[in-house]
């Protein structure tokens, strides 16, 4: 069985489903191609998707001594993470609710020998 790392961000002020549409584009890719991708992505997810796998790799070399060059993007989550709830007030004293959704976000990394 090849190695696996697994690192994770939780609490990130960002809805799952934006989080997610990010997520979809690097699944699968080699670690370092990933990054390259998110790169030029313009969603705001990018960047804290790109820091998530920058966090697997250094863990990956750090922790169990791989090469990041072989490292590729097995799996990657989106979760929901709880919910600030706010209010709005309405008209005739009514108040309309605000749902300030949190992600969880879960890279893994494999190692897969390139030849």
């Amino acid at each position: 069985m090849a190695n696996r790392v697994r690192a994770v961000a939780r609490y990130i002020r960002i809805s799952p489903y934006k989080a997610r549409l990010v997520c979809n584009l690097v699944k699968g890719m080699r670690a370092e191609e990933a990054l390259d991708v998110l790169r030029f992505t313009p969603k705001k997810a990018a960047r804290y998707v790109a820091k998530l796998i920058r966090s697997a790799m250094a863990n990956a070399e750090n922790n169990y001594g791989l090469s990041p060059a072989d490292l590729y993007v097995v799996d990657i989550r989106a979760d929901d993470g709880p919910r600030y709830k706010r209010v709005r007030f309405a008209a005739r004293g009514r108040v309309r609710p605000i749902l300030k959704r949190t992600t969880h976000l879960t890279v893994v990394l494999e190692e897969r020998v390139s030849e």
